[in-house]
């Protein structure tokens, strides 16, 4: 049976990873694991030697007492109460003071370092050609392309599968800065609809292969600041004559519904708790509140301004005159060439005959060229990039959270909380793994779900080191998992925090007039009706209820963060209520223990389970590529009844939302995470409003 081998290619590490048959790489077979053999996928990790002594880093975690757990209003009075009191304040600054220590390690960062090929690598390397599947042929001097368009997922991808994924777009850099067959890359920067986590990745991996002395080109078509983001990264930046840039500076825009709801007689009864989650707001608003108005405001100066500093850098232009040009609201590409933020103007077939100029081939040849989907095929074995005995667990959790998988849900969408749970169990029952790694890329959803995960993490951090790595977004609920483990690490600009809840229904009672519906119940226990009667508002001893029970799941929230992160109650209520951080800002005010993407992760992790830095490592990723076959022709039928599907799942949100949600305000995420410029606004309005409730 075969496996797949994947080598994760992170920025700071050097990679191997490669495709191969079971019998030829698995020395036992995974007997003591409960998933099987087709959802385990083990990928190879070289990791070159780190300025960074392994020291240890131990903390205390979980200094605050079960009172933090315990939302009892009584009073205590007396000796007792005294000594409590004191208990408490001897707690907090106990907690304070762990806080400041672990936001403060000095955590290794896994830096990219570039080894020369020795003349024993090269021959082995040929020997291991000879003997490549067909389909790992690469002619001498070809360069690797790439187009990056579209969305990325998080997630690896099999052969069957359409789009990008960043763990195999990672590992194809490294593998081509090590290839001896491979020349340069050339990369097509098209219009991208992913954050600026996956983004920051990227322009990591682009700014490690150059450090291999090989040739890196763009070739940006339509570019915007994302695009052109990674684009300066690279060697040389060329676009056609009548190429779209519009580099005009960064919005966030916001879509409410408050009003449309008002007139067609839909009356949403909202409980939101934390004055800044803005989950619910688009529903019941008809514009922005102050406090969302500031937590977004302050989110895209932090993200401009990073934006600026970058390309700053990479430009060697002073970020005045940057910010200046941006304000002339500069169009004709000519000008962009003046400037001196692009290379040149050609078409892609000129592009081309740049690269074999410089690359030695013969004008009346054609230059050899390997796709992304190809080369993603490569074995990291053939290029004599290896793994060590070492394993540490990958465990990827992308997208909306849920408890169960709906009869409707397609495999592979979303975070399943009883799947993942599994998946957590597997690891913490094995002996094989030295330590974990949770990367996750969600915007949060069910808070039950998110809480089973979050206890599932605790046991598992219990039993061996727990890292997460937080992609695009790890908020309210992905946040929630995220707290659990032993470290957090995020990039500069992942979207995080959003520590809050939303839950609520929707009275109908004016629509249902309007259109000659009724609805009548006989119901037994006082707040049976509580949820079942759309067609009437809440009572008040039912609105209060309703308000109770929200608050309780958000005290839950805040003070199992609180626990996990070793701060007192006030202390994170401070820097909860809802509000979304950028991964800098997030780790200013301890919710992040360090900045950085997934090779950090990794280091930390080998770091805590006591492995030196300069040993190489085995990922093994705990979830199969998706979709496979059975997968994909399971999406065309789903397709062919999409329009049913969307109905169907728009009016079981119309009635009622299935529990308290721990979720990010989709309009906000759809917003930062881009997406086509001139798409239908009807359509975004939709998606919006779909994404948030």
């Amino acid at each position: 049976m075969a496996k797949l081998l994947l080598l994760y290619s992170s920025p700071h590490f050097t990679l191997a990873g490669r495709r191969t048959f079971t019998s030829l790489l698995l020395s036992k077979p995974h007997d003591s694991l409960s998933l099987p053999q087709s959802a385990i996928r083990r990928r190879r990790l070289t990791v070159p030697s780190s300025p960074h002594s392994p020291l240890d880093y131990g903390f205390r975690r979980g200094n605050l007492s079960v009172n933090a757990f315990d939302s009892s209003d009584e009073t205590k009075t007396g000796e007792k109460g005294k000594d409590d009191d004191k208990e408490k304040t001897e707690e907090a600054e106990e907690s304070k003071t762990a806080t400041a220590k672990k936001t403060n390690v000095d955590y290794p960062r896994g830096d990219f370092e570039f080894r020369e090929i020795g003349a024993w690598t090269r021959f082995l390397v040929k020997l291991r050609m000879l003997i490549a599947y067909p389909w790992e042929r690469v002619r001498k001097g070809s360069v690797l392309t790439m187009k990056l368009r579209g969305q990325v997922s998080d997630q690896l991808k099999s052969r069957f599968s359409s789009g990008l994924s960043l763990p195999q777009i990672c590992e194809n850099f490294v593998k081509a800065s090590y290839d001896p067959r491979i020349s340069g890359i050339y990369l097509h920067i098209d219009s991208l609809a992913c954050g600026w986590g996956k983004v920051e990745e990227i322009r990591r991996h682009i700014l490690d292969f150059k450090k291999s002395g090989k040739v890196i080109v763009a070739y940006t078509p339509t570019c915007r600041e994302k695009e052109y983001y990674l684009a300066c990264a690279c060697s040389e930046i060329y676009a056609p004559p009548s190429a779209y840039f519009s580099l005009y500076g960064l919005t966030i825009q916001a879509s409410f519904l408050g009003g449309l709801f008002e007139k067609v007689g839909i009356q949403p009864e909202v409980q939101r708790i934390g004055k800044y989650k803005s989950a619910g707001d688009q529903l019941t608003r008809k514009t922005m509140s102050e406090e969302n108005c500031e937590m977004l405001t302050a989110l895209l100066d932090d993200i401009y301004g990073n934006w600026l500093e970058k390309v700053s850098s990479e430009t060697g232009k002073k970020r005045e005159d940057l910010e200046n040009f941006i304000n002339e609201g500069v169009y004709k590409v000519e000008r962009l060439k003046d400037e001196g933020l692009i290379t040149g103007i050609l078409y892609d077939d000129e592009v081309i005959s740049l690269l074999k100029e410089k690359l030695g081939v013969q004008k009346e040849k054609v230059l050899p060229m390997v796709d992304y989907r190809r080369y993603s095929r490569v074995r990291n074995w053939t290029l004599g990039l290896v793994g060590g005995k070492d394993l540490i667990a990958v465990l990827r959790a992308s997208g909306s959270i849920s408890r169960v998988r709906g009869p409707l849900s397609l495999p592979g969408s979303g975070i399943i909380g009883e799947q993942f749970i599994e998946k957590l169990r597997s690891v913490r029952e094995s002996k094989r793994y030295k330590a974990a790694i949770i990367r996750i890329d969600s915007p949060g959803g069910d808070a039950l779900a998110s809480d089973l995960m979050w206890r599932e993490i605790r046991l598992l951090a219990a039993s061996k080191p727990v890292i997460a790595s937080m992609a695009d977004v790890a908020a309210s609920g992905g946040y929630y998992m995220a707290m659990a483990t032993d470290v957090i690490v995020a990039e500069n600009l992942t979207l995080t925090g959003s520590i809050g809840v939303v839950t609520g229904k929707f009275n109908l009672g004016k629509l249902y007039e309007k259109i000659g519906f009724n609805k009548e119940i006989i119901s037994r226990g006082r707040y049976a009706e509580l949820l079942a009667a759309e067609q009437r508002p809440f009572r008040a001893d039912e609105a209060e209820l309703f308000e109770r029970s929200a608050q309780n799941a958000y005290q839950q929230f805040r003070d199992k963060a609180a626990f996990s992160r070793s701060m007192d109650v006030d202390e994170m209520e401070s820097v909860a209520q809802g509000r979304v951080w950028t991964g800098i800002q997030a780790a200013s005010h301890g919710l992040v223990d360090a900045t950085g993407g997934l090779s950090r992760a990794i280091a930390i992790a080998k770091l805590k389970a006591n492995i030196p830095q300069d040993k190489p490592v085995t990922l093994v990723e705990m979830s199969r590529p998706s979709p496979t076959l059975p997968e994909l022709l399971s999406g065309i039928g789903s397709s062919i009844a999409g329009v049913d599907t969307t109905l169907k799942d728009l009016l079981q949100e119309l009635t009622v939302s299935e529990g308290v949600q721990a979720r990010m305000d989709g309009i906000m995420f759809q917003r930062l995470e881009g997406g086509a410029p001139y798409a239908n606004p009807f359509i975004n309005l939709i998606k919006d409003y779909l994404g948030s409730i």
